[in-house]
């Protein structure tokens, strides 16, 4: 009996030892993602899943994070991000370190192919944060006619579709769109709404780099909305935005435009980055005929008299009306592989350097040299704050980087790819009291992880997945600048992926606890 008695007590002994949790962060404030005001609560998470949310003090746990005056709030989800460096930079550094624990890639009708194969591969690979994909119309295009400069064939269009079927299939979230770019600017709107329709039927959504977004913004929104409509799929106009002092506060317009296709039904979200400058290739500024066919075609082009003249002729338009913002000092490089040091110049800059008057005709014969020498990628300061003030204000807008994967002091980026989240969390909701704290989170959190399908992310409540950001709201704000966009943000302390920490007490950890998500028709 008396050996009984002792193992019976050894065993109630032993029961008092095991934690109820792996890990419980304490007296922070509680943003549940949906825009509701927070609470103070405890959160205890298991096996990677908020198992409770409440008052856990009499709890225990293998390791407790105190978030006294702290915002705790769902992972922030990028719903526009340039993942193509994926494979050599797994634990995105630069994203998570902002607070992101998911993102979709593929946007601007990129994306990798094959598709399904880029996916499995990635599956192999440890990741530092979860990780989705669109299925890109120019992907598909080039794919099948190449950088032709005219309208598919019945037998091309049906291959086309047959790929973004198959990329659906194979895990694709939607399809995005970048007719600004090359071969998208080259397709009709009826190509367009065909294979968007394939996307519809598989559940997928369609999120547009517009075809316009400087003087034509209005048709290009426009054009959009009309996919949307005889597609039946939800949209997204994607870092939306108004290029070009020419047509500065048409954001008034554009919004009208949402909010009217939205009364009569048609599902039209935004996303935006928070800043007055684009970033993309030099070529931005050359007509989109001139690169048909490629880059030795554009060389062949430029040999013709006639046709440089025509070239230049709308190079310089486009300098003076839309991304060239009329001044070469709003052009800037950011990556030059073939003269360096113009690395965080600008247009300006070249041409003193060149020993030109810094006109914007000289301006546009620099931007042919440059593409001629194999093209750059260039920042373009050429938007307004009171339009990105009023689409962050937008109910439907949501806050996406358009950011790439970099590794850190690598070329001159824009300072979207390291301060997006923490930009908006201090400039504009501390600093410029635009929107509240928790319209932010929402922007970040639940609005993408609704467009995504996304079940157990997005919102901090018992059984969803333990994706959650605790940040300071007091100092949280981004340091990358256009001067020094190698800049990591401050106020960002902690950040999990699946209940890991890929930063920890503003370290960053490298642990790749990340997973490869497939879209809503994808089966095993």
């Amino acid at each position: 009996m008396r050996t009984i008695i002792i193992l019976f007590v050894t065993i109630l002994l032993s029961s008092c030892n095991v934690e109820d949790f792996d890990l419980i962060i304490r007296n922070g404030d509680v943003y549940d993602g949906l825009g509701n005001e927070p609470v103070r609560a405890d959160i205890g998470i298991t096996s990677g899943m908020i198992t409770k949310i409440g008052d856990l003090e009499n709890s225990s746990a293998k390791e407790i994070i105190d978030a006294t005056g702290m915002a705790v709030s769902p992972g922030f989800i990028d719903l526009h991000s340039h993942l193509d460096p994926l494979m050599k930079i797994p634990e995105a550094e630069n994203h998570v370190r902002q607070g992101v624990t998911t993102a979709l890639g593929g946007p601007d009708g990129g994306g990798p192919w094959p598709f399904g194969q880029y996916l499995d591969s990635l599956e192999g690979m440890d990741l530092g944060y979860n990780v989705g994909f669109l299925v890109g119309h120019n992907r598909v295009r080039r794919n099948v006619m190449d950088l032709d400069n005219r309208a598919p064939t019945a037998d091309e269009l049906s291959e086309m579709k047959a790929q973004v079927a198959q990329g659906m299939s194979e895990g694709a979230f939607g399809i995005s769109t970048g007719l600004k770019y090359l071969p998208g600017t080259f397709s009709e709107i009826d190509e367009v709404i065909e294979l968007s329709r394939v996307a519809a039927e598989m559940g997928g959504f369609y999120t547009s780099h517009l075809r316009e977004e400087g003087l034509d913004l209005l048709n290009g929104v426009g054009e959009a909305i009309r996919i949307g409509k005889e597609a039946n799929i939800p949209i997204v106009l994607t870092h939306h935005k108004v290029v070009g002092q020419p047509m500065w506060g048409s954001s008034i317009k554009t919004l009208n435009m949402v909010d009217s296709a939205r009364n009569v039904g048609i599902d039209v979200m935004i996303d935006q980055y928070p800043y007055t400058a684009s970033y993309t290739s030099i070529s931005i500024l050359i007509p989109g005929w001139a690169m048909a066919g490629g880059q030795d075609e554009f060389k062949n082009r430029m040999n013709d008299p006639v046709l440089a003249d025509s070239i230049r002729a709308g190079t310089l338009f486009n300098i003076i009306n839309d991304r060239g913002g009329n001044d070469l000092k709003r052009v800037q490089f950011a990556k030059v592989s073939w003269r360096q040091e113009l690395e965080g110049k600008t247009l300006f800059d070249w041409a003193i350097l060149e020993g030109l008057e810094p006109t914007v005709e000289n301006g546009a014969d620099l931007v042919l040299k440059a593409q001629l020498n194999g093209g750059a990628s260039a920042i373009f300061h050429a938007m307004h704050d009171e339009d990105v003030d009023r689409i962050m204000s937008h109910p439907q807008t949501m806050i996406a980087s358009d950011g790439r994967l970099v590794k850190f002091g690598d070329a001159h980026p824009h300072p979207r790819w390291y301060g997006t989240f923490p930009r908006v969390l201090g400039h504009y909701v501390r600093e410029k009291k635009l929107i509240t704290l928790e319209e932010a989170i929402k922007k970040m959190t639940s609005l993408p992880a609704k467009r995504m399908g996304l079940e157990k992310r997005g919102v901090l409540v018992q059984s969803n997945i333990a994706d959650i950001v605790i940040f300071d709201p007091s100092t949280v704000i981004d340091n990358a600048t256009f001067e020094k966009p190698h800049q990591y943000p401050t106020g960002i302390r902690y950040v999990m992926v699946g209940g890991v920490a890929v930063v920890n007490n503003d370290v960053f950890t490298d642990e790749r606890p990340g997973a490869v998500l497939r879209g809503p028709a994808y089966k095993k």
